[in-house]
Parts: structure tokens; sequence; C-alpha cells
């Protein structure tokens, strides 16, 4: 696996990662699941995606159509992450407090549709504006250190360039 992969990759996991923590301050959980949800802070597309894009700027500059190719995607990858998919989320919690409300209107105050279910709709698909920029520059400080701190590979052949 390439460098600039291996880094992008990280910037994935660590900001999922990073979410448990932040997840245990606002509810005094410890909530291991949330390792494999979306939304949250910090947002882990954003930061694989910048992580990406600033790795191929400093390896090959802002004017070359490989940072081009990046940073369109990464900006159309941050865009859906702050405003379809969390419209969709927006959706699913009045989705939630409708079938909530339907339940105490039928005099089922106790018995709602989410225990039938035994579970509610997930509600957290997007991410906040704060969120985005989180993970964006949580993916440009890991492209920048693990640039500079992981060793680079010897070329051993046509194939290997990374």
């Amino acid at each position: 696996m390439n460098r600039p992969l291996k880094i992008a990759i990280s910037a994935i996991l660590l900001a999922q990662l990073i979410k448990i923590p932040i997840k245990y301050i606002r509810s005094g959980k410890w909530e291991w699941n949330t390792f494999f949800e979306t939304g949250g802070m910090p947002s882990s597309h954003s930061a694989g995606v910048t992580a990406l894009a600033t790795i191929i700027a400093l390896k090959k500059g802002i004017k070359t159509i490989d940072f081009a190719l990046a940073a369109i995607f990464g900006l159309i990858v941050m865009y859906d992450a702050q405003g379809v998919r969390r419209q969709t989320g927006e959706i699913t919690l009045a989705v939630n407090d409708l079938a909530e409300k339907l339940d105490r209107l039928e005099g089922k105050p106790e018995e709602n549709v989410h225990d039938k279910l035994k579970k509610r709709l997930k509600e957290r698909l997007g991410h906040q504006p704060e969120e985005v920029v989180g993970g964006a520059f949580l993916g440009l400080i890991l492209a920048i250190a693990g640039m500079k701190l992981l060793p680079k590979k010897k070329k051993l052949g046509l194939w290997n360039n990374q």
C-alpha cells in the first residue's frame, strides 16, 4: 500500500476513533460502536479527502490536474456530508418524532412503535459544518505530519513509485 493511501486511511480511522471520547464527554457513556457510525465530530469523510488532496499538493503541487481532481472530489464529498446526508438525518428525526406522537395520540404513551421495532431509525447521517471543518483540519495536519514522519520506501521497480 502506498504512503498517501496509508495516510488517508489513517486519517479516516483516527477521525472515527476520536468520536468515541467526544461522545463520552457529551453523554458520560463509553459507546465503542460509535467507531462504526456516520456523522459526528470530526468528519472522517472530510479527514480522508483533505489528507489525500494535501498529499497531492505537497508531492505534485497545486497547479496539477491531480490536485484539481482531489480538491473537487473533496469539495463534493464535504458538501454532501454536511448537505444532503445531514438533511436526510433531519428528516429521519422528524419521522421518529412523528411516530412517537402518533403513539401518544392513539393513547399508547408507554408502548411506542420504536419499542416494537427494537430501535429507532438512524438519525446521525451527516455533519454540521463545524464537524466537516474539524475533519478537514485533522486531515490536513495528519497529511503534513505523515509525509514528514513516515519513512519513504525505496523504489524497487516500475510499479513501486510511492
